[in-house]
């Protein structure tokens, strides 16, 4: 009777394990970057549940010979957030906590990583 029921006890947790669904390595939540659009004016460029683990370049400011950076990035992802200077995560970086992470206007970036 107790083989039985640890077999069944085990089969349950198994299944249960296999339904509950994962988050598939995203980065839940909102990443928020300002960047120069035509004219000059500022635009605001936006990460919905960006991938983890992967670099993404910006794709606004991806070619350094015609366009500038991005900037006053604010991180609203549950992950840490590493922004960096260059596309495809090349140069300097530096890391936005997650829940609100932010930096101001100074910091420039073309590219980022979420943990």
């Amino acid at each position: 009777m107790r083989l039985r029921s640890t077999v069944a006890a085990a089969f349950g947790a198994l299944a249960l394990i296999v339904a509950v669904p994962t988050s598939a390595g995203a980065a839940t939540g909102d990443f928020r970057y300002t960047y120069t659009g035509h004219g000059g004016s500022p635009q605001f460029g936006f990460l919905v549940d960006p991938p983890s683990q992967m670099c993404i370049t910006l794709p606004e400011v991806a070619d350094p010979s015609s366009s500038n950076p991005a900037h006053t990035p604010w991180n609203f992802t549950y992950s840490s957030a590493t922004v960096f200077t260059g596309p495809d995560c090349e140069g300097d970086y530096f890391t936005l906590r997650p829940n609100g992470g932010h930096a101001s206007e100074r910091l420039k970036l073309r590219s980022v990583v979420f943990s």
